[in-house]
């Protein structure tokens, strides 16, 4: 039995599955305003079966520096098809981004496998006043706004990625439950090119693929709610009150590994009584992030 800090690691693995994933570094007059673009363009992008896409911010490097030299942040999202991420695209950087005061939005992912045409599509907001210029090769658009200009890029990378990396925290109530996936949380922000796209990056609501009710195809992962003993089968142990999962979003299936590790190391804290996690036995994703070999020995 392999055990950190006295935490059970149960000798499982997380499933996962490929998503089109994109980056935008999104930079303004200060690194406030940058932030709420970043986290209005992240709003209601928590989980793909009912938001159009998943999506996070990832902080800067120290090394890491910004098109026009000022303050910035890295969004990334994540869709099921390069379709939907031009809608999605076209919808945050038009609505959340350009809307913000002193923004501006450049592509993150240069050598992307594919690319979008988004800021080549919302120049026309301009009026046919936009102008647009070369930097460093990177076509950029002008656009006027009452402010002054939203810069925008021509086009954005996108690449295949990895959705659905998770883990589960099983702790004894509430309260330690929370502790460790926050602390969890705040390790795995630190892995570039990962996010957690639920609140807070912890989900409380974890679904299953199934459900009792016709035409409803998820529902809540109720072998895992602790009021739900008795009634139920139960996959929860004796002493185990309180799951939260922690579900993670990839540009490579390197930075899920990464964060995965770093978040189950974090978690592994008083009151958790085991770590484990989510999986269809391999038929849904082709990803599979085995928690014994992303932990030490």
């Amino acid at each position: 039995m392999r055990r950190v800090n006295g935490v059970e690691i149960e000798d499982t693995f997380a499933e996962a599955f490929a998503m089109w994933g994109t980056r935008l570094v999104v930079t303004a007059d200060s690194l406030e305003w940058a932030r709420t673009a970043a986290s209005a363009a992240t709003g209601f992008a928590t989980s793909i079966i009912g938001c159009g896409c998943e999506a996070g911010v990832n902080e800067l490097g120290a090394g890491d520096g910004t098109p026009d030299g000022r303050p910035g942040l890295a969004v990334l999202v994540f869709t099921m098809s390069r379709k939907d991420m031009e809608k999605q695209l076209l919808l945050r950087v038009g609505q959340t981004i350009m809307t913000c005061t002193t923004t501006a939005c450049y592509d993150g992912l240069p050598r992307g496998e594919e690319r979008l045409k988004i800021g080549g599509k919302l120049r026309y907001f301009g009026d046919t006043f936009q102008r647009s210029k070369l930097l460093e090769g990177r076509r950029l658009w002008r656009v006027p706004v009452m402010d002054g200009e939203f810069v925008v890029e021509e086009s954005f990378g996108v690449s295949k990625g990895v959705g659905g990396g998770n883990f589960f925290i099983m702790a004894a109530d509430l309260e330690h439950a929370l502790a460790a996936a926050e602390a969890a949380v705040a390790a795995m922000r630190a892995v570039p090119g990962a996010i957690m796209p639920f609140p807070g990056g912890i989900v409380r609501s974890g679904s299953k693929v199934s459900s009792r009710y016709k035409g409803q195809n998820v529902s809540s992962n109720t072998p895992y709610c602790p009021t739900l003993r008795g009634f139920e089968k139960s996959e929860l142990r004796e002493g185990e009150n309180a799951v939260l999962e922690i579900v993670i979003d990839g540009l490579t299936e390197k930075a899920v590994a990464e964060a995965t590790r770093a978040g189950v190391a974090a978690a592994c804290r008083d009151g958790v009584l085991r770590i484990s996690a989510g999986n269809y036995g391999g038929s849904l994703g082709q990803f599979k992030f085995a928690l014994h070999d992303l932990l030490p020995g």
